[in-house]
């Protein structure tokens, strides 16, 4: 355990790090903030904020409540109103030509973000669901925790170099998209429970058979609420500096 004691840390940046049971004594955290999708159990001053949170971010958004559902119809509406407000930003993007391509805080941009989703659906749906062994995409973007030559079967297929247009990253997207809606519309009870397919590869994700088809398939739009999240976000920030 790494303790910092009487550490002047503001301005400090923690990103992709684990603080699981990290503790935080007589701290001053003026104007703190923190971005992170798995915060259970944060306790402020012996309260248990992390359900607060959760139900705040629920009544502002309440697709969320649907996209964890189990429910497929309520599945299905999920997905229908996130893809909405994608469509909407997606709007918005094209209405300033490069914005695409901008980005803050050394986040992705919104185009990086987009080809982020593209390996995100390859992973769980063709993959997770489906049980297609290697169907990366050249265009995807893992997230920066997959390092490179940790998993040659993903390195292989994708373009490291590659710089595409929006228009090229988007009409990749509306295939997957489309993908997704159609095992919506049609999966039974049955087939959401059903185990994931054999898997032979050492790809992403792993083989995981405890797990349904239906689990796989609901991280594609919990990945996407997020990045939507965080677009809309860095897309805020960015034209308040433009004013």
């Amino acid at each position: 355990m790494e303790r910092f004691v009487d550490r002047d840390l503001s301005g400090a940046e923690f990103r992709e790090v684990l603080l699981d049971g990290a503790r935080f004594v007589g701290a001053s955290m003026l104007g703190v903030t923190i971005e992170s999708h798995n915060i259970g159990g944060l306790t402020i001053n012996g309260v248990n904020v992390a359900g607060y949170v959760e139900a705040e971010l629920d009544r502002r958004h309440p697709e969320r409540r649907l996209l964890r559902s189990g429910d497929l119809d309520e599945l299905r509406e999920g997905w229908r109103l996130l893809q909405q407000q994608w469509t909407a930003t997606i709007e918005r993007l094209r209405r300033t030509p490069g914005l695409e391509r901008r980005s803050v805080n050394d986040e992705w941009s919104p185009i990086e973000t987009l080809r982020h989703l593209l390996f995100a659906h390859d992973a769980w749906f063709r993959r997770g669901a489906l049980g297609q062994e290697t169907p990366y995409g050249a265009l995807g973007i893992p997230g920066s925790w997959l390092e490179p030559g940790h998993l040659p079967e993903v390195d292989a297929r994708l373009d490291a170099d590659a710089d595409p247009t929006l228009d090229e990253v988007l009409a990749q997207r509306r295939e997957r998209v489309d993908e997704v809606t159609v095992w919506l519309r049609d999966a039974t009870p049955e087939q959401g429970a059903a185990p994931r397919p054999d898997l032979t590869t050492n790809g992403w994700p792993p083989h995981q058979p405890e797990y349904s088809a239906l689990e796989a398939v609901k991280v594609v739009p919990e990945e996407e609420w997020w990045h939507l999240h965080y677009t809309l976000r860095d897309l805020d920030l960015i034209e308040a500096q433009d004013d």
